[in-house]
């Protein structure tokens, strides 16, 4: 299934795909450049927003959660990159533990977990699945709804105290597929001789999105440099918001000055580059995910003055999370369409490859809006081909070169991915007290 092009797209993304296909030796060779230098998170996903002017990330995933929406024609490539993965940060790795959200109820999700430990034990991984859900009695089987169970069990303190596991299993190392929205669990605490994958710092307790589009800015601007390309085409604007409250109305004013400023940056853009369309941001929460915490705004007045059901909207994220900094990104209209829905490419990468990936497809939502809400659904056979594999007799915008070209920006959001990683990483004690002294 290839997806509808509601464009005919002869505009600069047509452009940038020949490009990317003139440069691959070129990409290839940078690519390789920066993970001599940077070690890929252990997997990450990866949404993208294709203009038909523009090629950008909206948000990088490092909890993915829809591994069972992938072609299952990819699994081999899956395997082969968690092998590689589980080498370079365990290489001695037999036992390995997931740790999964808590929901139960969630067949999609529980189906993605379920996938997960496919791939791992493909990989040659013992896999058992370690719930943080309180009070769980001891192994709890679920049914999936598919002929799949899965079994779920409660996770522990191994004898010592230093080390984590469920009965009779004791892990090498602990997969989180996690997000820690909820902050940092004492059971996952104080750990101090297992591997945890990915590090605890990646979770939204302390990571913020602002920060890996910091991240990505430079990035796409260093790729940009070798492509002789305007950065702006692979790269949203975006500013901060870090002193809001929407329940108590503070902030408005702030808030509706940056989305002004925001807006007429764009529009800067849209003259530069000849696009003719309404320039838009999206406002969202600076931590957090599910699609929660997300407006569309095309004026600043309308941020100002909000209802009540706006302002409850915008005011708490999963878990309960208290917003009070959003980030206020470049809205990147999207021109692909799957069965008359609006769609956006989801790309999935394991170490430093592309895995595969999904159409996320809306039919209630437009292009100007976020796709990631109740109503959505998946198109698991949207990747013909795998995203690495250009085919250079083909026309730019054929399916395996239009994938080639998501599958370059996804790992340009992974290279971002690993530099946040990189400069999150919280200082050991004997760093602080170096730290400490110095300051006098």
């Amino acid at each position: 299934m290839v997806p509808h092009l509601t464009t005919a797209l002869t505009g600069p993304l047509l452009a940038l795909e020949s490009r990317f296909l003139e440069r691959q030796t070129d990409i290839e060779q940078w690519f390789r450049s920066q993970w001599l230098e940077h070690s890929p998170p252990f997997y990450a996903s990866v949404d993208l927003r294709n203009a038909g002017f523009k090629l950008a990330p909206v948000d990088t995933n490092l909890f993915p959660g829809g591994f069972n929406n992938l072609n299952a024609e990819f699994l081999p490539l899956c395997v082969q990159a968690t092998m590689t993965a589980v080498e370079k940060l365990c290489p001695e790795a037999r036992n390995l533990l997931l740790v999964p959200e808590n929901h139960t109820r969630n067949l999609f999700y529980l189906r993605n977990v379920a996938r997960l430990a496919q791939i791992l034990k493909l990989a040659g991984l013992n896999v058992r699945i370690g719930s943080l859900i309180p009070d769980l009695a001891g192994p709890t089987p679920l049914d999936l709804g598919d002929g799949q169970t899965l079994t779920i069990e409660p996770l522990i303190r191994m004898p010592g105290g230093r080390r984590i596991g469920v009965a009779g299993f004791d892990p090498c190392a602990i997969l989180l597929n996690n997000d820690l929205s909820a902050g940092v669990p004492e059971l996952l605490q104080n750990v101090n001789e297992q591997t945890f994958i990915p590090p605890l710092h990646a979770g939204w307790t302390t990571r913020r999105k602002s920060q890996h589009f910091d991240a990505y800015s430079e990035v796409a601007r260093s790729f940009a440099s070798v492509m002789d390309i305007d950065p702006w085409l692979i790269d949203p604007l975006y500013d901060v918001c870090g002193d809001i409250n929407f329940q108590e109305r503070s902030g408005e004013e702030c808030l509706a000055t940056r989305v002004g400023a925001l807006l007429a940056r764009i529009r800067e853009k849209y003259a530069q580059h000849g696009v003719d369309h309404e320039p838009f941001v999206i406002v969202k929460a600076d931590a957090g995910t599910y699609g929660m915490g997300i407006m569309t705004v095309r004026d600043p007045s309308e941020v100002v003055g909000l209802n009540r059901k706006q302002r409850n909207k915008m005011a708490v994220v999963k878990e309960g999370l208290e917003v009070s900094s959003v980030l206020i990104q470049e809205g990147v209209p999207t021109f692909e369409s799957v069965d008359g829905g609006a769609a956006e490419p989801v790309v999935y990468m394991m170490d430093r490859y592309v895995v595969g990936g999904f159409y996320r497809v809306h039919g209630e939502r437009g292009i100007d809006e976020n796709l990631n809400a109740p109503g959505m659904h998946f198109k698991p056979l949207a990747f013909e081909s795998c995203c690495s594999m250009p085919d250079p007799g083909c026309a730019p915008d054929a399916p395996p070169n239009r994938f080639y070209a998501y599958g370059v920006v996804a790992r340009l959001a992974l290279v971002a991915a690993s530099l946040e990683l990189e400069r999150g990483l919280p200082m050991t004690p004997a760093e602080e007290a170096l730290e400490a002294e110095l300051r006098g």
